[in-house]
């Protein structure tokens, strides 16, 4: 205390600082040093005791706010004195906690919001942002999806589990693959060169992709029904079909189906191979490639200049 009293009066003497003045700028550093040494070593307990880094995170940004809520309440308490009625000290408490349970309370109204609004259920096949997977969980602050895609293709699982904050529903864009119905719009395009019997590689295709599609048209139409009471979704037509175009390297048959989420990899599979079999067969039939074309009027039998 005495080593205190003569830092105090060294200051008085020389800067000319009231006692007064000085006690409140030694208190305040006071304070500022010793919250910011129990935070850090919280902050250090919580990489040591947590391998969670979705809750560890979460628990750090907790520390890092609730450190600046007391700080910033014993500062004020300081400068401006004891609080004047209970009214404003609550008020400036609830405050103080809305910060530093900032992101805590959006992951709970995020909650709420898939609770109340249902964007996607557990079960569900989604996308939020960059992340696509299936939901398997569904908790306050966070929810679960078992990842798909990313290195794998067509949208096959990647065995990991991702933990993404409730938060993300008002900030992100979520795709649902399932809300409407359980089945999706594949295609699966096919390019044939320019001399091939393009229109027998049309009758082909289409039977093959007839024979592989699921038949749903029944069960599709029921979920549609269902689904338009609650989404604007209609669709004309239900069967397969297959388009034609013309590109630079040939002509382009794409096949055109719907399947169910969870087989779209499976069914497209089955088609292929069917189709691989079936072309063994057809010698006027050929897939093409980028390629480069010379052409000349005579060595195509037509008049003019070459």
């Amino acid at each position: 205390m005495e080593f205190v009293n003569n830092i105090t009066g060294f200051i008085e003497r020389v800067m000319g600082i009231s006692p007064e003045l000085q006690e409140k700028i030694f208190s305040t550093l006071l304070i500022i040093v010793v919250v910011t040494i129990i935070s850090r070593s919280i902050k250090k307990l919580l990489h040591r005791k947590m391998d969670d880094i979705t809750i560890r995170y979460q628990w750090l940004k907790i520390v890092q706010y609730g450190a600046m809520f007391f700080i910033l309440f014993f500062v004020v308490r300081i400068w401006f004195g004891a609080f004047e009625s209970l009214g404003t000290y609550l008020g400036l408490l609830s405050a103080g906690l809305a910060i530093a349970f900032k992101d805590l309370l959006v992951d709970l109204a995020g909650w709420f919001f898939i609770m109340i609004r249902k964007p996607f259920r557990v079960g569900d096949r989604i996308q939020v942002g960059e992340i696509k997977g299936d939901v398997i969980d569904i908790r306050i602050f966070q929810f679960s999806v078992i990842e798909i895609g990313n290195w794998v293709d067509a949208d096959q699982s990647t065995g990991r589990i991702i933990h993404i904050p409730n938060s993300k529903v008002f900030t992100e864009a979520q795709a649902n693959y399932t809300a409407g119905f359980n089945y999706v719009w594949h295609e699966i395009p096919v390019l044939f060169t320019f001399e091939s019997d393009w229109k027998k590689a049309k009758k082909i295709l289409f039977e093959i992709v007839e024979k592989h599609a699921d038949k749903f048209s029944a069960d599709v139409e029921r979920q549609i029904k269902e689904a338009a009471k609650k989404y604007l979704i209609f669709y004309n037509k239900l069967t397969p079909t297959v388009y034609t175009t013309v590109k630079d390297s040939g002509v382009l048959l794409t096949m055109r189906y719907l399947t169910e989420v969870k087989k779209r990899r499976s069914v497209e599979e089955n088609i292929w191979e069917s189709l691989l079999d079936e072309l063994e067969t057809h010698s006027d039939i050929d897939f093409a490639y980028p390629t480069v074309r010379y052409y000349n009027n005579i060595t195509e039998g037509k008049e003019g200049k070459q």
